[in-house]
């Protein structure tokens, strides 16, 4: 579990699309690193917010995750003094498995951090 950043590291979260982060990491990305209410996608506070359930709590598509993984591939490449700290995003409360999930960022750019197991 990731508690504090350094100044170049940035904070990557499982997010709905109405930018609602009342649980799991979308709660700490909120009350830790300054993820603002009502961003679901892209960079936020010291985060990135990764949608992986739509505005009414359902889980995105599996073309809808592609596309957001290739925004924020891009982000990454056009920051490359960032490190991206990718949590285990959409393993939680959006219900995918780690397996689907690991498999979603087997290619990241270097300075996407995946979690130790992934």
């Amino acid at each position: 579990m990731i508690t504090a950043l350094k100044h170049n590291q940035i904070f990557v979260f499982g997010s709905n699309l109405a930018g609602s982060h009342a649980g799991g990491a979308a709660w700490q990305a909120w009350t830790m690193f300054g993820a603002e209410q009502g961003v679901g996608e892209g960079p936020t506070g010291k985060c990135y917010a990764f949608p992986t359930l739509t505005e009414d709590f359902k889980q995105v598509s599996n073309t809808q995750l592609k596309a957001s993984r290739l925004k924020l591939y891009k982000y990454a490449e056009a920051h490359p003094e960032l490190d991206f700290m990718l949590t285990k995003v959409g393993c939680g409360i959006a219900g995918f498995s780690e397996n689907e999930m690991r498999k979603l960022f087997k290619n990241a750019p270097k300075n996407i951090k995946k979690p130790e197991d992934w």
